[in-house]
């Protein structure tokens, strides 16, 4: 049989997105066919370079080639990220999805895990922001070891950045240990300038690491900012669970898409299973756990991200994971699976 551009893409028009659950041929994601007598290349466009399945997608497009006769198979993922357009409009450069991470309460990790889902999605390849809009504890640049910001430029912020993830946070702004007493309108003023003034360039996932509880000011930020969509973490016990559900059902309350719920902390101290219980109760995915180890305190502390200083430990793969399962669902949410309400703006 001869190898042909039609015959090709026949062939991989039975090869399916595991995720959009719709075929590479009719999303468009494959490109570049090139044939030469009986060897094939072709790139496959992944929906995200964190994608968890791009060892699936690249196994059975190259078996579906095989099928139809060529000898070697050259299969390259490239990737780009839909863009879901809730931020249009808001920064001067594109930013593709907006991803806020969210608690009911304190000290379950947010912030940590705000910042090594960002790292771990820059080391994929994606171009990541991450705005620490906890503007009462800002405790992003300790975790991401930067203490200060470059000089402004043009007339704009210029955001720090570290492990290729560009960040912006109110601890650039203020002098150690002062507090900032601010109410409500105060506060969105702020986040609204951290994204129209901030030089942010494009980014394909801008990560929000948002206040805990459901008070004044993480309801003035999440009404502030078009995300699309939201991840709670909690820990196990039953306390934690409380607290989450009030800030899941919050969110809910505002129309802002739900990704799922991460437990955080797992482990015998404070036990496991309560956030799979609460993302049952809730209706919502239950996205996994980061089981509770010194090393995740150690780099926080540090200033090196346990994605980044201990790749290779338990907690650092399920961080990465679960990375990966959010771009995931940031992408289907985006390209025709469920696209979410859009929040209401005030």
């Amino acid at each position: 049989m001869t190898l042909t551009r039609e015959s090709i893409l026949a062939a991989l028009s039975k090869v399916q997105e595991p995720e959009l659950h719709q075929d590479l041929v009719s999303l468009g994601m494959v490109r570049d066919i090139a044939i030469d007598g009986d060897n094939v290349a072709f790139t496959v466009m992944l929906t995200t370079p964190a994608c968890p399945l791009r060892g699936k997608i690249e196994k059975e497009s190259r078996e579906a080639v095989e099928a139809i006769g060529a000898k070697k198979v050259t299969v390259k993922l490239d990737s780009d990220v839909p863009n879901d357009g809730r931020m249009r409009g808001l920064v001067a450069a594109p930013v593709k999805n907006a991803i806020a991470v969210a608690s009911g309460k304190g000290g379950v990790g947010k912030s940590t895990v705000s910042v090594n889902l960002a790292v771990a999605l820059a080391q994929s390849g994606a171009r990541v922001g991450l705005m620490d809009a906890d503007i009462y504890g800002p405790n992003v640049p300790t975790m991401m070891g930067v203490e200060r910001m470059p000089e402004p430029k043009e007339d704009k912020l210029v955001p720090a950045e570290s492990y290729g993830v560009k960040m912006m946070s109110m601890g650039f702004l203020t002098k150690p240990g002062q507090p900032l007493i601010w109410r409500g309108p105060m506060l969105n003023s702020a986040i609204r300038q951290f994204l129209s003034d901030v030089e942010w360039g494009e980014l394909d996932y801008l990560i929000i690491d948002l206040p805990p509880g459901t008070g004044d000011a993480p309801l003035s930020l999440a009404q502030a900012l078009p995300l699309s969509g939201v991840v709670i973490v909690t820990l196990p016990q039953y306390v934690s669970l409380e607290d989450a559900s009030r800030g899941l059902e919050m969110f809910r309350t505002l129309n802002v898409p739900i990704f799922g719920v991460i437990e955080n902390m797992t482990g015998e101290f404070f036990g496991a299973g309560g956030g799979e219980r609460l993302a049952r109760a809730s209706m919502v995915p239950y996205l996994g756990s980061v089981p509770m180890q010194p090393n995740v305190r150690i780099g926080g502390d540090s200033g090196k991200p346990v994605v980044v200083s201990d790749p290779d430990s338990d907690s650092a793969k399920a961080l990465k994971f679960l990375a990966e399962t959010i771009a995931a669902r940031v992408s289907v949410m985006a390209l025709g699976g469920d696209s979410g309400p859009s929040i209401n703006i005030i």
